[in-house]
Order: structure tokens, then sequence, then C-alpha cells
């Protein structure tokens, strides 16, 4: 089968589309062909191995162990190991694959084990279930494993333009929440598209100034020091990171918890876990149009490395697809109605 290789740590130009082996699904596995999958912060780290310590994890030092990279992924099971009950031959899936599997899905094909995917949601194009899992669930963990998210409550989302912002801002709607959006110029209103009741423009205000309080603010990639978003926070405000600096998720880690004069604010970092029952859960969300995917371009397979260039530079709206069938459609810019 064709599969991109990251050959060595480096820059997009390290990708480079192979021949290797098909696997085989082990008893509880099922063989998926992949119709789309989508680029994350996880591959571009390990792309670049950056931070750097990711050279000291069993990924490898020197180069990647696992070298196809991508955990997204939606398509069509091909055939199930001898012990999985949940699908079939033919079933339409989604879901992702752990880091730690060392299997990647910018490929034709890839085995899962059967409580990693779910049925895709039937109002969904592959190419638009590709773009949900890992920055889905990373907003739907945040929000509500970690932030415990309460109708009525304010919520800030900063860095809502992108993969998990996009779906951060429609969950948050979707609880009850009244959601305050953090963008950019251009994006305000795909934002205000997306649900938001509110929107700001961080090149012309800072939320962390303004006087206004949050009961809970999730920070994608964010870059204020922890202190300005801790002002910005209700006397017994969550705020919760997903991804940035090293320096970023050490302050906010739980041995960083702060407590205010006023209250008791709380910090925490979302670590995505693995969860089939999440998974159906977005599904649902999904089907019921409550949550769109936020889909900014779709590369095929063999420009995969000019699709993390893209992802690199521009800060796309939304998701950033890789489509594996050869008569895949042209993906165009989606976002909620």
């Amino acid at each position: 089968m064709k599969a991109i290789v990251c050959t060595k740590y480096g820059s997009p130009d390290v990708l480079q589309l192979q021949e290797v082996a098909k696997p085989s699904p082990k008893d509880n596995e099922v063989l998926i062909k992949i119709h789309a999958a989508s680029i994350n912060s996880r591959d571009w780290r390990m792309m670049r191995a950056n931070p750097f310590f990711i050279r000291l994890a069993p990924g490898g030092f020197l180069q990647p162990k696992n070298k196809v990279l991508g955990g997204d992924v939606a398509g069509r099971v091909e055939a199930v190991g001898g012990n999985v009950k949940q699908f079939k031959p033919g079933d339409e899936v989604f879901g992702y694959l752990p880091s730690a599997t060392g299997r990647g899905t910018f490929a034709e094909y890839v085995c899962a084990n059967e409580t990693t995917i779910t049925l895709k949601p039937s109002n969904l194009t592959f190419e638009q279930a590709a773009a949900v899992p890992v920055a889905a669930l990373t907003a739907l963990q945040g929000l509500r494993d970690k932030g415990n998210i309460q109708p009525g409550q304010k919520v800030l989302i900063n860095g809502a333009s992108g993969g998990v912002g996009t779906f951060a801002v429609q969950i948050a709607k979707a609880f009850g929440a009244e959601v305050t959006a953090v963008c950019s110029t251009r994006n305000l209103d795909m934002a205000r598209s997306l649900g938001a009741d509110h929107v700001i423009d961080y090149k012309k205000e800072n939320f962390t100034r303004n006087g206004q309080y949050y009961d809970l603010i999730l920070a994608v990639n964010g870059y204020h020091p922890i202190s300005n978003y801790l002002r910005a926070l209700s006397p017994d405000g969550i705020y919760v990171v997903a991804g940035g600096s090293m320096l970023q998720l050490f302050q906010a880690a739980p041995q960083a918890r702060q407590t205010s004069t006023t209250g008791n604010q709380k910090t925490c970092v979302v670590s995505l876990v693995q969860s089939q029952k999440d998974l159906v859960f977005m599904r649902e969300l999904l089907e019921s149009g409550k949550v769109v995917p936020v889909i900014d371009k779709c590369y095929p397979l063999d420009k995969t490395a000019e699709a993390f260039w893209y992802f690199e530079k521009v800060h796309p709206k939304g998701k950033v697809v890789i489509t594996v069938e050869q008569n895949a459609i042209t993906c165009r810019f989606t976002t909620a109605s």
C-alpha cells in the first residue's frame, strides 16, 4: 500500500510517499480502508521533534520509530479480526489512533483496535468525519472533564478559529454556555457563524485587561502569561490549557494551581484520553447538527508535505484534511449554518 513516511525529523520535506506493507488485523482489530485523515499539532510536533524531548521518548532519538504519522481516520472496514464484535466489513467508521499504537493514518490502510473507532456520522462525508476526532475530543474533554462546564456559565475560548477552537465554541454552546470567542480579525465572522455570543479581535483588544470575567477559559495554544488568564477568571473560575508552549503547560499543571485572594481559581491541562464513549457522544452532536466540522483545505495523499507546509505557515481555519481516495471530492471551507 502507499503511505506517507517520515524519513527523519525535520521540515515537511522529510515526508515521502512510499510503498509499505499492507497490515493485517489482529483478533481485536479491524482493517480500515482509509478515505481521509487530518493533520493535528501532534503530527507536526512528531515530524519536527518539537519539543526536543520527543527524541528521548520511545519515538526514536535520531529518527522517528513510528514513520507513518497521522491519528485521525475515516474510512470503511475491509476486514475484521476473529474477536471483533462491534463492526463488520463495509461499515463506515471514524476515530483516532493514539500515538502509542505506533500506527499512522496518512496511508491507504490501517489496523485499529475496535475500541478506538465508532460508526461514522451518517450526515458527514469521510473528509468531514476525519476532521473530528482528536480536535473535537480535546475540546470536549477540556470543557467538560477539566473545566466542568455548566449551563449559563460565561466561557471564553482563546484560539477559537483553529481545529480545537472551532469545535470548542460549538461544544460550549451545546452545553448551554454564553461563549466569547477570541480570534483574529479575518475569523470574527466565522466565530459568529459557529454560535459565539461575543467575539474579540485579539489584535485590537486584550481580553485579560478589559474588565470582563469568565467562569471558564479554554486556551488553545495560549500565549498570555498565566497571571493574565487568572486576572480574567471569576473567583472560582477554571483555566484549561489545550496545547501551547512548554512553559504554558508547566505553569498550568495541577501542581501549579493558584489560589486568589478572593476565591479558588483552578488551572489544569487537558491531555486527550482515548474514549469510544466520547466518540459516540460527538457523533450524536454531529448528527444533530449542533456541531459542524470546519475544514480549511484538503490535500491528496501525495501532497501531504504541501499540506504540512500550509498547516505550519497559514494558521488554518479549522482543520486541514488529507484525502486518500484518488477520486475524493475537493474540499471547501465549511462551517455551521
